[in-house]
């Protein structure tokens, strides 16, 4: 993108191409921390006894009606809370009200993609636990 921008133009007293390996580079590095935090936090999790979630998407995705049944049942592992914000989070996306409008090119977007990768997530963790709360459950 910088050598498009900048094209015969040096950049930071580099010269575009170089800027733009720089940043590549930099975007590699700051992906293979990301992946090494993501491990370290997993292995701090299954020391500390979490649950550790099962399923993999489809798994989760059917077993979501089942959670909320669940919950309705006595499940405790999904706070009243939690689902209050994922019901604020669907109003904040169906809703054409928006902290940040859509006319503007990037932001606009942005936020309202923030708050669904952060939905569909919570769901997909608070699903996988449920399974692995399920399993164990027919286990026993």
């Amino acid at each position: 993108m910088s050598t498009l921008l900048f094209r015969d133009a040096d950049v930071l007293g580099l010269p575009a191409t170089g800027f733009g390996i720089g940043l590549a580079v930099l975007g590699a590095v700051v992906f293979a921390g990301g992946l090494a935090w993501r491990a370290a936090k997993r292995r701090r999790r299954i020391a500390a006894g979490e649950p550790e979630p099962a399923g993999n998407v489809l798994e989760r995705a059917r077993a979501l009606p089942r959670l909320l049944r669940a919950r309705r049942e006595g499940y405790t592992g999904l706070p009243k809370s939690r689902i209050a914000l994922w019901a604020v989070a669907l109003v904040y996306l169906v809703s054409p009200i928006d902290l940040v409008p859509e006319l503007l090119p990037v932001l606009g977007v942005t936020d309202d993609a923030g708050v669904l990768v952060w939905l569909l997530t919570s769901i997909s963790a608070a699903s996988g636990v449920f399974l692995r709360w399920e399993r164990d459950r027919v286990r026993q």
